[in-house]
């Protein structure tokens, strides 16, 4: 199973990757520039998980690593309200490439241990995931730093991974 992680820069990709790969958190993480690419085994499955850049000039780079991959995970930082109108263009401009059409959308509120972080309901409605009918849309509320949720994304991502072969 193939997963591309994507959102702004801050949102906690990288924390995410380190957390399902090896369950440590990490407070001191330097922003990603370009890619990275991490191989995870869980139970039977081994998920390549392609950990996206999401400063402005990495963007225009997502397609290209989404397109043939299991499922589209899209971390938001619902902390962060500042950049949430952004985030919803970003992940909408993405999704509007033809390229991409069908694949699976796991959108991941992340930082719900940080205070004022939005609920699951407002994530939704700013982040505009009703409007996205072509394509399987979930979403979790997930703290990498104390682990929250991250088994229900994990049992969602083997779940739903649909193999391209």
């Amino acid at each position: 199973m193939e997963l591309s992680l994507i959102g702004l820069q801050n949102a906690g990709k990288t924390s995410l990757v380190n957390v399902v790969a090896t369950g440590g958190y990490s407070e001191d993480m330097i922003p990603t520039v370009g890619f990275n690419m991490k191989k995870v085994t869980k139970g039977n499955v081994t998920i390549k998980l392609w950990d996206l850049g999401g400063q402005p000039r990495f963007r225009s780079m997502w397609e290209r690593y989404c397109r043939a991959v299991s499922a589209i995970v899209y971390v938001v930082d619902a902390a962060d309200p500042d950049n949430m109108s952004v985030s919803r263009s970003e992940l909408h401009d993405l999704l509007g490439k033809n390229s991409l059409s069908g694949i699976p959308l796991l959108v991941l509120g992340n930082k719900i241990d940080k205070p004022g972080a939005l609920s699951k309901q407002a994530l939704t409605d700013e982040m505009g995931l009703k409007s996205i009918t072509d394509r399987e849309v979930c979403c979790f509320m997930i703290s990498c730093k104390n682990s929250t949720n991250i088994d229900s994304v994990i049992d969602w991502l083997v779940k739903h991974s649909k193999s391209k072969s």
